[in-house]
């Protein structure tokens, strides 16, 4: 019976191993490497770093090839380029403003919680709330984690980070904003989804991080990643003539 049975769990285990082969492509399936996430963030934003010092490089060669080129219709889009530039957050701007902190629950709430830790969390919706009350209040440039915050950029959830043009940053999550203190403290204070936050923020049972300082200056820096735009094209789009 053994003579049967022994290569039969021979066959077996490298059936087996085959199927793991081909699950992982690759990658190791033990979740033991994966627990430090706080490390995949900042290996993960090493690695754009890098990338965008090479983007910057290629930039300003293509800056200076531009500034070479001579001509009036040239010059006339060189203007209009400079006037676009502070209105599309191109430009630094310095100022008197706020900042808005947002946190997860302390750990020890979150680790001891049974049911559903979502409500302890913050969330993409949550950052997007503060932006969009500090833009409703008069903002003149906003910043994410120190990150210039301009009309393209996108703000998803990835885990228990953040990712703004693509790079992921961990709580906490600090937004500043230039502009008039007043104006804005009235847009925040005012917006229904801020004041449901805010309240879950006092309760002792999710107690999310929530922080308001004014501040006599903030300094947003100007936005330097991708400009252009991706977007999806139908089938058959690039080769219609």
């Amino acid at each position: 019976m053994w003579r049967v049975g022994t290569p039969a769990v021979g066959l077996l285990c490298g059936a087996l191993f085959m199927v793991s082969a081909a699950n992982s492509e690759g990658t190791d399936l033990r979740p033991g490497r994966y627990t430090d996430l706080a490390s995949l963030v900042k290996d993960q934003a090493d690695d754009y770093a890098k990338l965008d010092q090479e983007r910057s490089a290629l930039d300003a060669q293509v800056q200076a090839l531009s500034a070479a080129t001579k001509g009036r219709e040239i010059s006339r889009v060189h203007r209009r380029i400079a006037e676009l530039e502070d209105p599309a957050g191109l430009v630094p701007r310095t100022g008197p403003g706020l900042s808005v902190t947002l946190s997860d629950a302390p750990a020890d709430l979150i680790n001891s919680t049974t049911g559903n830790v979502n409500k302890l969390l913050v969330h993409q919706q949550d950052i997007q709330a503060v932006v969009n009350a500090m833009w409703e209040g008069g903002a003149t440039a906003i910043t994410i984690a120190g990150q210039r915050i301009v009309s393209t950029t996108g703000i998803k959830c990835d885990g228990n980070a953040v990712r703004l043009q693509g790079v992921p940053y961990p709580q906490p999550y600090v937004i500043e904003a230039v502009g008039d203190q007043g104006a804005m403290l009235t847009a925040i204070e005012g917006d229904p989804y801020i004041a449901g936050y805010r309240e879950d923020a006092a309760n002792p049972d999710i107690s999310v991080g929530w922080d308001l300082e004014l501040e006599d200056s903030v300094t947003a820096p100007a936005y330097d990643g991708l400009l252009d735009l991706s977007y999806a094209v139908p089938l058959g789009s690039a080769s219609d003539g």
